[in-house]
């Protein structure tokens, strides 16, 4: 079947036995050993990726052999395996570096879905690596990335207009990226070593966004106690980038078409007239031809602006870039806050893929960077994603009791079936709900093991209905 091979630690040939036996019949490869220096020789000579490792054994225990397992370059995953009552010594195996534990005596489906899961994690460890390799090898732009035709299109525009001097007019919906955009313009252009002076202008009052335009001289009106240099003087010889440039007032838009078109104004309260040389990029989350019909926006100023015109695709148009960008995140900001977050779980990756990321690329920085924060281990799972995305349990159904919708038209195995399906999904979903999505108080009430109730959900796929916790 294609599985990483399981290797069985344990002194007790009988307990070896049992446990072979119940993995074997699921198609996995299994080694045994009868001690700790044994283990560490198998694992050498035949790279399991799963060790079944008893706690309780001569000469070397198992805590003394998980250590010696952590420290390869690429250790296998370690399942403790303790007598019942033991659990604080498993406690202390998993800080230790231990994926799971089991107790004696278990049940084997319980032992067989803690190797399929560990199965799943390795699978997953090993796609992490294959898409940090990919990330080495990434197209990017500066700090944009992305390998979808959308996101090389702006790649395209961005080489083609940046060494001339034309105005270009960014679109996008907010945190797309079209600061970045702006950045790699003047980067890559002729003025790179002018600067870049960069205002927000929906940041600015009205009363108050011309002064930061264009500058003020001392008396030009009250408060204004010395003269001040405006964005315009700032960036001459370099590039002006006005962001929200549709959030600016009619009145100020006149003046600044002219700055656009003669580079030169005057400042407040002065005389003189001003020349520079300045080359201006403007960015908006607005549709201008919609802001020009109602009046809000001059037609003028706006093909001014936008000799070239570059749209950003949002986040949700590019869903194939999002696991690229995870991986870049996850690089960034484990670096940045001393963690050691390797990859995500494949659940977190299936919510990411499927969010829609109304804030579009910034939102999904700031998700991760708060989820990383937060992270107890070196896979991020739903647990660790903010609910602004993971969803919360408002809206689940209260216990009702209700009728099954039974199909007589299919064969009796058939119906018979879909409608457990249909009572398991309906009856866990009303559980969690009740327990406010926490997967461990549900299962308790239940009376199922927590594992089992996790497969359960997987199988039924009810996590983009509930929002659970450990």
């Amino acid at each position: 079947m294609g599985f990483p091979s399981i290797l069985i630690v344990d002194d007790e040939k009988g307990a070896r036995f049992g446990m072979k036996m119940a993995l074997e019949n699921e198609g996995y490869t299994v080694y045994e050993a009868a001690s700790g220096p044994e283990a560490l020789d198998a694992i050498d000579a035949e790279c399991p990726g799963l060790v079944f490792l008893d706690i309780n054994m001569p000469d070397m225990n198992g805590l003394e052999v998980l250590g010696r397992v952590r420290e390869a370059e690429d250790p296998p995953l370690v399942v403790i395996v303790t007598a019942h009552g033991s659990e604080k010594i498993a406690v202390e195996a998993m800080k230790k570096g231990a994926y799971d534990y089991v107790a004696k005596p278990f049940e084997i489906d319980e032992l067989r879905l803690i190797a399929k899961n560990a199965m799943e994690n390795l699978a997953l460890r090993d796609e992490n690596k294959r898409l940090r390799s990919q990330l080495e090898n990434l197209d990017s732009m500066g700090e944009i990335l992305g390998q979808t035709e959308a996101i090389k299109d702006v790649f395209v525009k961005i080489g083609k207009v940046a060494a001339t001097d034309v105005t270009v007019l960014i679109l996008g919906e907010s945190g797309s990226g079209k600061d970045l955009v702006a950045r790699e313009v003047h980067k890559r252009s002729k003025r790179s070593r002018g600067p870049l002076v960069v205002m927000n202008c929906s940041a600015v009052p009205d009363t108050l966004i011309e002064s930061e335009l264009f500058g003020h001289e001392k008396g030009a009106f009250t408060g204004a106690t010395s003269r001040r240099v405006g964005k315009f003087e700032q960036a001459d010889g370099g590039t002006l980038f006005l962001d929200e440039v549709g959030d600016m007032s009619v009145s100020t838009q006149a003046k600044l078409l002219r700055a656009v078109e003669d580079q030169r104004f005057e400042r407040l309260g002065g005389v003189e007239t001003l020349h520079v040389d300045v080359r201006v990029l403007s960015a908006t989350n607005k549709d201008l031809q919609n802001e020009i019909k109602e009046g809000t926006f001059r037609e003028d100023l706006y093909y001014r602006l936008k000799v070239v015109e570059i749209t950003l695709p949002p986040l949700r148009q590019r869903r194939d870039d999002i696991p690229m960008l995870v991986h870049h995140f996850l690089g960034l900001f484990s670096k940045k806050h001393g963690k050691d977050v390797k990859g995500v779980s494949k659940d977190v990756m299936q919510l990411v893929m499927s969010y829609d990321w109304p804030g579009n690329v910034r939102q999904l920085a700031n998700v991760l960077e708060s989820a990383i924060v937060l992270a107890g281990d070196s896979i991020l799972t739903l647990e660790d994603i903010p609910g602004e995305v993971s969803g919360s349990t408002e809206g689940l159904p209260v216990r009702s009791a209700s009728k099954l919708d039974i199909d007589f038209d299919l064969p009796f195995k058939e119906a018979k079936k879909r409608a457990v399906e249909a009572f398991e999904r309906e009856f866990i979903t009303q559980s969690l709900g009740e327990h406010d999505g926490n997967v461990t108080r549900t299962a308790s009430a239940l009376g199922m093991h927590r594992q089992a109730l996790q497969q359960k959900i997987r199988e039924l796929r009810l996590r983009e209905r509930t929002g659970l916790q450990d």
